[in-house]
């Protein structure tokens, strides 16, 4: 992989691509800005080099047009107060002002280009909007992990005309992950969760016959129960998928590998703040309620085998943990991998939430910045962004 390292950047302009898609409320406002942090060190060693720095992302949904509320400004503004140099905002992300606004730069500062995504082009790779993004640099480089696993024009479509490096962020989200894959120490684990199977199921297959164990819970484990012939009463599952669930399971053995699933669960009729939740045996769901989270045996269970792991990989929640009283299980969890001394590696969202939450950031070796990037590398997936700058080499 080619690391900015290897470039000289004294003197020339440098595009970056970030992932600043951070979450904001209703109002604007900042709520979290863990992702702009997780650029700093690649965004002050490029400044620091004498370069000047032209940064681009997308921000939320906006649909191929302009939307006010997802403008890069506050965040331009929210980045100027964590760098000690001059951060500009530009009013769009090409077009002759973009171009003018880059030659007023000097070495050394920093122009936020507007939402990629302010342009439909940006999600289709557009070839001639990726080459008017490139005429703004010398050199590009992609510290957007958490948009690798998107073919876009300012993710991947830029390297085809400028030579392309790889930041700090994503060399270190990339290296950590490859470690857990093709050098784990044993036993070694994968813990899944959230809503849906369907997202998950080539990766639970790809993992099968890399992991020692694999622990089940939130959603997609109701696919997997209903596959065994469990009755789970009115919670959600995927009908087409329990089938190639059944053979998952079959197959493990062979596969030698472990798959648990929960043998007791918290049970309500609603999902709601209000709901109250009652334990189950697995096999004693009612007909008229459906499971939010995974039940104190089972987290016993999960705990042990945690406690043995020597390296975890954990992705969603086990429970509906936006509400707190059905989050317990998701929270145990998460103490038993903080606590477990294992190699541990966290791919973002809710799971990453929670470690967050109860303050164990310290106790994980590696939280992801990107969910939807770390489940298709850890599916054995190309990520077109990663792709990149391990395709070509410049001198």
């Amino acid at each position: 992989m080619q690391s900015l390292e290897d470039a000289n950047l004294s003197g020339k302009t440098v595009l970056m691509r970030v992932d600043f898609n951070i979450p904001m409320d209703k109002d604007g406002n900042i709520i979290d800005d863990t992702k702009i942090r997780a650029a700093l060190p690649t965004i002050e060693y490029v400044i620091g080099q004498g370069a000047k720095l032209v940064v681009m992302s997308h921000l939320g949904r906006p649909k191929g047009k302009p939307e006010e509320k997802y403008s890069m400004k506050r965040v331009a503004g929210h980045l100027a107060g964590l760098v000690n140099t001059s951060v500009k905002m530009a009013d769009d992300s090409i077009g002759q002002q973009v171009q003018q606004a880059v030659k007023e730069l000097k070495p050394g500062e920093i122009l936020v280009l507007e939402n990629v995504r302010f342009h439909a082009e940006e999600e289709k790779n557009d070839k001639e909007y990726a080459r008017q993004l490139a005429s703004l640099a010398d050199i590009f480089i992609n510290d957007a992990f958490g948009s690798a696993h998107r073919a876009h024009a300012s993710t991947a479509g830029v390297a085809e005309f400028l030579p392309a490096y790889a930041g700090f962020l994503l060399q270190s989200e990339v290296s950590m992950l490859r470690k857990v894959l093709d050098y784990p120490e044993s036993p070694r684990m994968a813990i899944l969760g959230g809503a849906k199977v369907a997202d998950k199921l080539g990766l639970i297959e790809n993992l099968s016959e890399k992991m020692d164990v694999i622990l089940i819970g939130g959603g997609m484990a109701n696919t997997f129960l209903k596959a065994q012939g469990k009755n789970i009463g009115i919670s959600k599952y995927e009908p087409d998928l329990v089938e190639r669930a059944g053979k998952l399971l079959e197959q493990a053995p062979a596969r030698k590998v472990k798959i648990l699933l929960p043998v007791d669960a918290v049970v309500a009729t609603e999902i709601s703040p209000e709901a109250a939740g009652q334990i189950v045996a697995i096999d004693k769901v009612p007909n008229d309620c459906l499971i939010v989270d995974i039940g104190p045996e089972t987290i016993i269970l999960f705990a042990e085998e945690i406690a043995a792991a020597r390296t975890i990989v954990w992705n969603g929640p086990l429970g509906v943990y936006e509400y707190d009283q059905f989050a317990q299980g998701t929270r145990e969890v998460a103490r038993a991998v903080a606590d477990s001394g294992a190699v541990s590696v966290i791919g973002g969202g809710d799971s990453a939430a929670a470690v967050h939450n109860m303050g164990l950031e310290s106790k994980i070796t590696h939280i992801s910045t990107g969910g939807g990037a770390t489940l298709e590398f850890l599916e054995g997936q190309i990520l077109p962004g990663v792709a990149v700058v391990e395709k070509f080499s410049f001198a």
